[in-house]
């Protein structure tokens, strides 16, 4: 048994002995009753998996691999598992809570049947007023998932060239080609399913056209380009494998705006040094010379060059002002809608319905309010009730919202696509979709059980916590779902001066819609000031939340997991 020395003063040392983890009184318990003559053999292994963790399909291979898992280490026998062994595969890796075996959902659905995994600004690597644009951002995004990227296209100080930034601010610019090569170079290190690019597009025809030429160039056939321009359904993940698709708002309403600047003086002004400059662009290109450009010629190269822009363009971001209910949906072409989390708020009071229908076929993407200049985010779960696929979030500060998010896309082998529950797709006899004003009862009783926790003398200074003594955990647990099934966080005692705290603390969460439920679970370090310490955190979505004795591994602030901090927790489901 080790020790551990904390310097209080000069000349005083408090030491504390660091105990051996030992198993709980229900892992003892469970082991006598799977055990013969205190070794567990791999019948009595497969028995347990089936009978205690509910895994039905558990083969005796199965339980061989446990066996092999824990063959280097002196506590393992020929004949079986003594206790020791048995409680080190039930904290080890092959015992994680959700389901092991990667992308298992079928992938072979319209693309508006999944949640996309989508961050909001993706460049920006800190407020949305005045940080800097980067590609580093949008490359951690894609290396942890993300399946849809935004970049917000303005023309740069000579706008002769594209430059990545949150315009109307002092962000400082990122170029786009930058952007570009990153996505291509990382888009499909954490997933083979397709990446979205949907550009905010602030420029005139000469630069879109350059716009066109540059992705065209940098993606090449990973491109995706739709036969037709009206589609009445999207692709499937699957048919989209290794594919990057560009989703935009038409050339057309660029233009449209054109047309309503005689209206406005200044935009007129704006628009003619816009040409003037365009004029100077040609010339640098050898475009013009000395010749003079006639009319009708120009009006071909910018119809050419609106043509090729139009052409990149997978998914079409349609109007979401102006209309008197833009959720109104068109049979014959599919279409994206981007919206503010306080647009959907005040949308869902009195066209709930109407959007989950729209959400059905077409591609809604909520994005954070523009007040949010800290990169703060909201809650998903509005978006996700009523179907919205793309709940953008800005990942450049962490927090409870982007932690739930990172739980729900934990899902599915965290493919970053994630299928909806049918109850958001399907349409009854009458024609009536789900109604999110209308909660179903309760479903499902989830039954936690928190045992202990351990990890944290490996992964932690053992003055990081604490100058004085060993660190006081304590675990807050709760529900992230539908309004019905949230509440406030539950929280267990706090064990004062404890490495290895033991709980053995029990809670209840009644769900009504667990399809759409995320587990919270947080271990902070009880400070007497009242500013808890950071110990760890996970989220887990319920839907793929296993039953049994399950080792609980906790990631830190930006969602990266522990090397060795981790609960012993056991779920069931009644």
């Amino acid at each position: 048994m080790s020790k551990q020395h904390y310097k209080v003063c000069f000349c005083f040392r408090r030491i504390f002995k660091l105990r051996v983890v030992e198993p709980p009184e229900d892992v003892k318990k469970v082991f006598e009753q799977y055990s013969e003559n205190g070794i567990m053999t791999i019948d009595k292994l497969q028995e347990f998996l089936i009978q205690v963790q509910g895994d039905l399909n558990a083969s005796k291979d199965h339980a061989q691999a446990i066996f092999n898992s824990v063959k280097h280490l002196n506590i393992f026998q020929r004949k079986g598992l003594h206790l020791e062994a048995f409680f080190q595969y039930l904290l080890g890796d092959l015992n994680f809570p959700l389901h092991p075996h990667g992308v298992h959902q079928d992938m072979n659905a319209p693309l508006a049947h999944y949640f996309l995994f989508t961050c909001h600004n993706s460049y920006l690597t800190g407020n949305q007023v005045s940080s800097d644009s980067s590609v580093e951002p949008i490359i951690d995004a894609l290396r942890r998932g993300v399946r849809v990227i935004e970049l917000d296209l303005w023309p740069n100080s000579r706008k002769d060239d594209v430059e990545v930034l949150h315009g109307g601010t002092l962000t400082r610019p990122v170029e786009l080609i930058k952007c570009l090569k990153a996505i291509k170079e990382n888009a499909f290190s954490a997933s083979e399913y397709p990446v979205v690019i949907t550009f905010e597009d602030h420029l005139n025809a000469i630069l879109q056209a350059k716009v066109a030429k540059m992705v065209t160039k940098t993606f090449g056939a990973m491109l995706y380009r739709p036969e037709s321009e009206y589609i009445k359904e999207f692709p499937s993940p699957e048919s989209l494998k290794k594919k990057i698709l560009i989703s935009t708002k038409p050339p057309k309403e660029y233009l449209g705006v054109q047309s309503s600047m005689e209206k406005d003086p200044q935009r007129q002004k704006d628009s003619a040094e816009d040409e003037t400059q365009n004029t100077n662009v040609k010339k640098e290109h050898g475009a013009t010379h000395d010749k003079q450009v006639e009319p009708d010629d120009e009006d071909e190269d910018k119809e050419n060059a609106t043509l090729g822009y139009r052409d990149l363009i997978a998914i079409h971001l349609g109007k979401s002002k102006g209309a008197l209910n833009i959720w109104l949906t068109n049979p014959n072409q599919v279409r994206r809608l981007s919206v503010r989390e306080q647009k959907l708020e005040n949308d869902a009071r009195t066209h709930g319905t109407d959007i989950l229908r729209f959400t059905q076929k077409n591609l809604l993407r909520v994005c954070p309010n523009g007040f949010r200049v800290d990169s703060s985010n909201f809650n998903p779960m509005l978006g996700c009730m009523h179907g919205a696929q793309m709940v953008a979030f800005n990942m450049q500060v962490n927090g409870k919202y982007l932690w739930i998010t990172q739980g729900m896309f934990r899902a599915n082998g965290g493919c970053g696509n994630v299928k909806k529950p049918d109850f958001l797709l399907n349409v009854d006899p009458d024609n009536e979709v789900f109604n999110p004003l209308v909660l179903p009862p309760v479903k499902t009783t989830l039954k936690v059980k928190i045992y202990m926790g351990e990890g944290w003398h490996l992964d932690f200074h053992h003055t990081h916590f604490d100058q004085y003594s060993p660190p006081d955990f304590f675990i807050r647990i709760g529900i992230a779902g539908v309004s019905a099934d949230q509440g406030p966080m539950k929280h267990t005692q706090v064990i004062e001066d404890d490495w290895l705290p033991e709980w053995n603390a029990e809670f209840e969460f009644p769900l009504r819609v667990p399809e759409l439920a995320v587990l919270r679970i947080e271990a902070p370090e009880y400070d007497t000031s009242g500013i808890n310490d950071f110990g760890g955190q996970t989220c887990l979505p319920i839907s793929e939340l296993r039953s049994g004795i399950r080792a609980v591994p906790l990631h830190d602030r930006k969602g990266d997991r522990f090397k060795s901090v981790r609960l012993l927790m056991r779920f069931e489901f009644v």
